[in-house]
């Protein structure tokens, strides 16, 4: 199948040609089509598949060929994201996709003056890409009108919704015309998210291009069993060993990526990070050297975790385990992208079992370990996944057939139970019992008749 055969529009043609985009994936064969007949749509599809053009190109013919034009302070397609650095990479996606139509696009999210952003919706975008605390900013400074809003896309829906921004969501949703089409997008729908999103939705569309929760098969996955506190020294060590390039580090606090940037900088290796409490300029300008190749090492927290959207990226590395075990998978999706082959390697100390356990269980598989000579362990990570689950031991067969009632099936201290009251034979001397013995003095007493 060529994009041509999905009915897109023939600017929208020309840029995919000029990108190098000759044959859809399977997210975008099957997603095109249904957002184009105005469906709403579930879809969830592996990290790297091309789900942002399997919403972004149909809205993009949509808006194009409409004739409508939009008005001051309003917005016709609105794109939601969980973090900047994706509302950055989403925004890019239209404006390539776009570069033709004359479909105009925008990026708001916080981190950054608003001031910029509330003088730009002056003159109305047609699409716009927002993060969810950002746009509630500008809608009540009055610099944003969302009745207008044809389209609502929620890209990485799972992370949206589950991580705090359920509160925001529901004020973005009363703001919204009821008459509007509602997509949905990402790599991981939790059973709770989908009920949550199927009450939001009308009659939506259910694509499931791979199983849910899985990861990309490119990929390479294994454990590193390491102590915590060499888990440095063995970076160090396998970059300088498997002569390692880039390498996207992902690691738990933003502390913990400020002390590790400062350890590798102080072994001259150029380094840098990306959380949180960096100033959004810093963050895009670590990006964009990282992308270009002037520094070798990227630290990040999940933050970054989505929306890192890097060409050639061989390696990743989970310095520590997510907390969130879905974070896993987006994590490591930064790797093996578009087809490619790529390496996620994961230090597992052994406080991290219970993280190691529950990935494991989402993505339905045990990851193997392969320990580092010199860097053995001193405290053993637990066993995870099937490898954890004991036998149940055999029970051993008992003489003469079923047991009877009140005798321990495996006979083991029966003979110790105590003796119950009442007429039961008991052992005296010589093996003859209470009862006999009584009978046999009888018997002596009557001459044995």
């Amino acid at each position: 199948m060529t994009f041509s055969a999905l009915g897109l529009a023939d600017t929208l043609l020309q840029s995919l040609e000029t990108l190098g985009y000759k044959t859809p994936t399977p997210i975008q064969q099957q997603a095109i089509p249904a957002v184009l007949e105005g469906r709403d749509l579930m879809a969830a599809a592996q990290t790297g598949t091309g789900k942002t053009a399997g919403f972004a190109l149909p809205i993009l013919h949509t808006l194009a060929t409409d004739g409508i034009e939009v008005g001051s302070n309003s917005v016709r397609a609105l794109v939601l994201v969980p973090t900047r650095e994706l509302a950055e990479q989403v925004h890019a996606s239209f404006r390539q996709y776009g570069e033709h139509t004359g479909v105009s696009t925008y990026a708001a999210y916080g981190g950054v003056s608003i001031n910029p952003q509330m003088m730009r919706l002056r003159r109305g975008v047609d699409v716009l890409v927002a993060t969810p605390g950002r746009l509630l900013d500008l809608f009540s400074q009055n610099a944003l009108k969302l009745n207008k809003v044809q389209v609502l896309v929620l890209d990485e829906a799972d992370r949206m919704l589950d991580l705090g921004f359920s509160r925001e969501l529901y004020a973005v949703f009363a703001a919204l015309p009821k008459k509007r089409q509602t997509l949905l997008f990402s790599a991981t729908f939790s059973d709770e998210i989908r009920s949550l999103a199927k009450a939001r939705l009308h009659n939506p569309l259910s694509i499931e291009v791979s199983p849910r929760n899985s990861t990309v098969k490119a990929v390479k996955q294994w454990v590193v069993p390491v102590d915590k506190k060499r888990k440095t020294e063995l970076f160090l060590f396998m970059r300088k060993d498997r002569k390692w390039g880039q390498v996207l580090v992902f690691v738990k606090t933003k502390r913990g990526a400020d002390e590790l940037v400062g350890l590798l900088l102080a072994k001259r290796i150029k380094a840098d990070a990306i959380h949180g409490d960096k100033p959004q300029p810093a963050r895009l300008r670590a990006l964009e050297s990282f992308k270009a190749g002037e520094v070798q090492i990227l630290v990040a927290t999940d933050v970054a975790a989505r929306g890192l959207d890097i060409d050639d990226l061989p390696q990743v590395v989970n310095f520590d385990l997510p907390i969130v075990a879905e974070d896993y998978i987006h994590r490591i999706g930064r790797t093996g992208r578009a087809g490619a082959a790529g390496e996620a390697i994961s230090f597992v100390c052994a406080d991290e079992a219970p993280l190691l356990a529950a990935i494991e269980t989402l993505i339905k598989q045990t990851l193997s370990r392969d320990e580092e000579p010199g860097f053995e362990p001193d405290h053993r990570v637990p066993l995870t996944g099937a490898a954890a689950v004991p036998k149940k031991p055999k029970k051993p067969k008992v003489a003469g057939g079923r047991a009877g009632k009140n005798t321990p099936r495996n006979w083991v201290g029966f003979d110790e139970a105590p003796k119950r009251p009442g007429n039961r034979p008991t052992s005296r001397p010589g093996g003859i019992s209470r009862s006999t013995g009584k009978k046999a003095q009888n018997q002596n007493r009557s001459g044995g008749r």
